[in-house]
């Protein structure tokens, strides 16, 4: 994900509640890693357990895009990126 891109959806991803002071643990991966590794696997059309090891373990990926697309985060990310700069 290029830098311009990630401007264009940064603000729109949730602020963990550790950082909100809400509590909890720090997440282990970064979200831009997060979509990073989603948009590898929408491209390259591959299964959730065939994610390379350069990204963060599936299960962590999935679990994320899963909370982000039951919120609606999903199609707006893609409505974001879809527009460009």
């Amino acid at each position: 994900m290029s830098d311009s891109e990630w401007a264009l959806v940064r603000d729109l991803l949730p602020v963990p509640g550790w950082l909100a002071g809400r509590g909890g643990r720090p997440e282990g991966y970064c979200h831009r890693q997060m979509i990073d590794a989603v948009r590898y696997l929408v491209d390259n059309g591959i299964k959730w357990r065939a994610m390379p090891s350069d990204f963060p373990p599936w299960p962590r990926v999935y679990s994320f895009f899963a909370r982000w697309r039951d919120a609606g985060l999903v199609t707006e990310l893609h409505e974001r990126l879809r527009e460009g700069p």
